[in-house]
């Protein structure tokens, strides 16, 4: 249904992005199904704005668009194999419900991806990951609406040019198409990965030897909220910038400099660097600017302690960036979409 008169920016927006930010639409519709979705595209005249969680966006202004919020529901298991199947998830459901819907089916692969704000359609398009998973390991197709044409489009992999936090719907394909459902391959015999972040030293301290994906789970649970703040308490978008990866050449150069450096390896001769280790080493974390910040406790998020606007956030996302840039050489790209 519309929501909302249908005067110029009369729809606001706080409710629908993380960051809390004040903006307003110009018009809002919830999309529940394709048909309606494309029902509306055939008679709309209006400029329309795709919005699914709003996790991973900074409203710098006003949309003056329709917004297409992604309501579309459902979980339904397509294909059931000795080792594995595949599970259509509609692009409206909240991404941590999913996970916990996996979780108690048995069925493993992203466990890892526990506790990602943002919802299942918007997954994709950022090749979420945390923990040494991505979604690119357990993706199988993608079914997506042409908003030019107003066909349905089944993608594979391979056409969505997945990289690190990267795909074809950020690039080429960026506002062209409205996904409706994803297709995940989950394994029925999972197998745990706990070689990432500080997931053993929880699971030791819980006195876990042989872990289950509900316990991976649950340590991931414990991590993220040991360092991230809540955005229903503190508005913000998880981790503002991507860690950065440099040539082997320029590393050599970094790291003769700083030896003491955290960084990993990657493919294609090339090292990643801890964005939040170069803002910290930078004296970023914890600082303030009226309503906008840097957490205390993560350096890789950005925060709104209240009235910050998106051009806030912004400017101060842009003076770390110069800053980084200065004292390593290392240019930092954000990873939220800014609008």
């Amino acid at each position: 249904m519309i929501c909302g008169k249908k005067t110029k920016m009369s729809y606001e927006l706080k409710a629908y992005n993380t960051f809390g930010i004040e903006a307003f639409a110009k018009n809002f519709i919830s999309i529940e199904n394709d048909t309606q979705l494309i029902d509306f595209l055939k008679v709309n005249q209006e400029p329309i704005f795709i919005l699914g969680g709003g996790s991973n966006i900074l409203l710098t202004q006003d949309i003056d668009a329709t917004v297409l919020h992604n309501q579309i529901k459902g979980i339904k298991l397509l294909d059931i194999q000795p080792d594995y199947v595949l599970v259509r998830v509609g692009g409206g459901e909240v991404w941590h419900e999913f996970v916990e819907w996996a979780i108690m089916q048995n069925l493993g692969g992203i466990e890892n991806m526990s506790l990602i704000p943002g919802t299942v359609g918007a997954s994709p398009i950022q090749n979420i990951g945390a923990y040494g998973t991505e979604l690119k390991d357990v993706f199988h197709s993608l079914e997506a609406i042409d908003l030019q044409y107003f066909t349905k489009k089944n993608f594979v992999a391979e056409e969505c040019q997945f990289a690190y936090r990267d795909s074809y719907f950020k690039g080429e394909g960026k506002g062209r198409y409205f996904i409706s459902s994803v297709t995940f391959c989950l394994r029925r015999n999972p197998q745990v990965n706990t070689q990432y972040g500080d997931i053993q030293k929880i699971l030791a301290e819980r006195q876990i030897e042989n872990p289950n994906i509900k316990n991976v789970s649950e340590a991931i649970i414990a991590i993220r909220q040991s360092k991230l703040p809540n955005p229903a308490e503190l508005g913000n978008a998880g981790s503002f910038f991507k860690n950065p990866t440099i040539s082997q050449a320029d590393f050599e150069a970094f790291i003769a400099r700083f030896p003491n450096a955290p960084h990993y390896n990657v493919e294609n001769n090339q090292v990643k660097i801890p964005a939040g280790w170069l803002i910290e080493q930078a004296g970023w974390k914890g600082f303030r600017e009226g309503d906008a910040g840097c957490h205390a406790k993560q350096a890789l998020v950005l925060v709104n302690y209240g009235n910050a606007s998106g051009n806030n956030i912004l400017s101060l996302s842009k003076k770390i960036q110069a800053d980084i840039l200065e004292k390593f050489n290392i240019k930092i790209q954000a990873e939220v979409n800014l609008i």
